[in-house]
């Protein structure tokens, strides 16, 4: 880094109290109970260093961050700025990147895993992630079976024009880092990805620093706000909120289906369009998506305004601009 940027460093960590520092060392992960309101520093030790990253609301380990979610409302490569998302159907901001150096995240690719390493290489017992954050995440009960998809900081993927992702090569430096403000309590666990004979992290396994800070005025006042939704469920909504005590799958004879907004109903609406407006409709109507079908090409018009009108993000994807609070 910069002497501008470290300097910058410096100011915005005035204030900042320091609670825990470690050192992971290649091969290792860590679960660190993180508080409302604390700072996860994820930082290089050496460079050229990814980490996986997993998440889980401290109080409730079924609530658990979801690559897919974040994905969805902030991209391929979630950065400074951005929240990490839990799963469907809480979808609560769980962490916020506070601060981002390198600026180069992957949701894409998943863990990479024992099997990986044994089909590819031939090696059946090699650090993975997976097995990493397992062993990790077992010092509070959980099993490999709770391991979720990681979001892999300093990971540098590229999606091609034929839809496929790779992964490049990395150019992080010492002391660049990530900063993760909590918006609750989580238990999160960090680990340095064991994928030595990959492009992942420069073919090499290095040492991670990581630091646990209480986060100062200053840090607390950057987080934007974020939507508040009826459908934010908790399980005090769920229809079965009792946690499953056996692995066997087995129906419910008194099952009944409660489907929302079931059966759905089609209810034609006639419109009526003058010349003008018709030759306008012609022009943006999808004719190779729905041939001479008016009303569907209506309704991908309509509801395409809807998105670019309405949404802040692309692709449907849910507001962080508060405008739900």
């Amino acid at each position: 880094m910069t002497d501008a940027v470290m300097e910058a460093e410096e100011q915005q960590e005035a204030g900042r109290r320091l609670i825990e520092e470690r050192i992971l060392e290649p091969g290792t992960g860590k679960a660190f109970e993180l508080r409302k309101g604390q700072v996860l520093r994820i930082e290089q030790a050496v460079g050229n260093q990814c980490v996986d990253f997993n998440c889980f609301n401290l109080h409730d380990y079924k609530e658990f961050m979801h690559c897919g979610r974040t994905r969805t409302v902030h991209g391929f490569n979630p950065s400074e700025g951005d929240f990490l998302w839990s799963a469907p159907p809480r979808e609560n901001a769980m962490l916020y990147i506070l601060k981002d150096t390198v600026r180069r995240n992957d949701v894409l690719f998943p863990r990479c895993s024992a099997f990986l390493y044994e089909s590819a290489y031939g090696f059946d017992v090699h650090t993975n992630c997976h097995d990493i954050q397992a062993e990790a995440q077992r010092e509070y009960g959980l099993t490999p079976d709770d391991v979720h998809d990681s979001f892999n900081f300093f990971m540098c993927t590229e999606v091609a024009r034929d839809g496929r992702a790779t992964i490049t090569r990395q150019n992080t430096a010492k002391g660049d880092h990530v900063d993760l403000l909590a918006m609750m309590d989580v238990l999160a666990i960090p680990n340095v990805c064991g994928a030595d004979i990959m492009r992942t992290s420069n073919f090499a396994l290095k040492p991670v620093r990581i630091r646990i800070f209480e986060a100062n005025e200053a840090d607390l006042a950057a987080v934007p706000d974020v939507p508040s939704m009826k459908s934010q469920r908790t399980p005090a909504q769920f229809r079965n909120a009792r946690i499953k005590a056996t692995r066997e799958l087995v129906a419910d004879p008194d099952y009944v289906p409660e489907f929302a907004n079931t059966p759905i109903v089609e209810e034609d609406v006639v419109l009526e369009l003058d010349d003008r407006e018709w030759a306008l409709f012609d022009q943006h109507a999808r004719r190779d998506l729905y041939g001479d079908d008016d009303g569907a090409a209506f309704r991908d018009i309509l509801f395409t305004w809807w998105e670019e009108r309405f949404l802040d993000a692309a692709s449907g994807a849910p507001s962080t601009s508060g405008k739900g609070t």
